[in-house]
């Protein structure tokens, strides 16, 4: 095994093996680290445990003597909880370690996280990723790494072992804060495209036909290009990616905007509308049903 970078013990802790956790995590003992894994399901510490991992029940436990640590939680009060809260990984690490969050959390509870790690001899990066559960398997999704840039030059192996594009954003919390922005945008780009298929299918257009014309004209996006089509107008709904997730980013970009006493009001009201597509689908729903609750409020099914 390849030794972790800066850890003798030669072991990397990954908190969170959840849909991208634990692909993400194999792909770094793929390229040959030790890794020592936790999370609140059984199953998905047996499926870590298959895949050459060492399981543990708590953070702390995959936490102890290890001087890297990456957290792939739901968001930031959960990552807090993790490693200062009643998982107290934080606590359980070599002095000096440093603290990977590659969760979606709010960019300003981020920086005042690294203040509080700081004061316990812990660094702290912010390097969430954009991709999806497909990229995520291959190895090649996107990592906005927020931070020092010593610390990240200290984990970029293990960076590069999941992300294919590693942009450094600035300082800490600035990963976050890209992050955020663009999962808003990508909302943004998504729900125009349900509304504008929509409106081509009520007047006779055939949406796939719409779609076609989107994607080799100026209409064209991410959207239009890896979503229409498999996931909304073949009605499977099954992108990867949860609504509920979704909200949350674009919830996170509209409390930046606000908390920096900005008016955006493109992100306000998409938050709004993306939180109430979640109330109405559940928590489990898939983003691109998107178009569902669209089409319903359309009159549409």
């Amino acid at each position: 095994m390849t030794d972790a970078v800066g850890d003798p013990a030669g072991a990397i802790a990954f908190v969170g093996l959840g849909m991208m956790g634990l692909p993400m995590a194999t792909r770094i003992m793929e390229a040959g680290f030790a890794m020592r894994g936790a999370d609140l399901s059984a199953a998905a510490r047996a499926n870590f445990s298959q895949r050459g991992g060492m399981a543990f029940d708590t953070p702390r436990q995959a936490a102890e003597g290890v001087s890297i640590l990456i957290a792939m939680l739901p968001n930031g009060a959960i990552v807090r909880d993790a490693l200062l809260g009643g998982g107290d990984a934080a606590a359980a690490l070599r002095a000096g370690a440093l603290i990977v969050d590659m969760s979606s959390s709010a960019p300003l509870e981020t920086r005042r996280l690294a203040e509080q790690l700081s004061a316990l001899d812990i660094g702290l990066i912010d390097a969430p990723v954009s991709g999806g559960v497909r990229r995520a398997e291959d190895g090649t999704l996107a990592i906005m790494a927020g931070g020092d840039s010593i610390h990240i030059a200290r984990v970029r192996p293990i960076l590069d072992a999941m992300g294919k594009d590693i942009i450094l954003t600035g300082p800490v919390g600035s990963g976050h804060a890209v992050k955020a922005l663009n999962n808003y945008v990508s909302a943004a780009g998504l729900q125009a495209a349900c509304e504008a298929a929509i409106i081509a299918e009520e007047f006779g257009v055939d949406p796939g036909v719409l779609v076609d014309v989107l994607n080799v004209s100026t209409g064209r996006n991410n959207s239009t290009e890896v979503k229409m089509k498999p996931f909304i107008l073949s009605r499977t709904f099954a992108s990867g990616f949860s609504m509920a997730l979704m909200a949350k980013d674009l919830r996170t970009a509209a409390d930046l905007a606000e908390k920096l006493g900005l008016s955006a009001t493109g992100a306000r009201d998409a938050a709004a509308l993306w939180s109430e597509a979640s109330a109405a689908l559940g928590t489990s729903a898939d983003h691109t049903e998107i178009y569902r609750h669209l089409a319903a409020m359309r009159g549409n099914q």
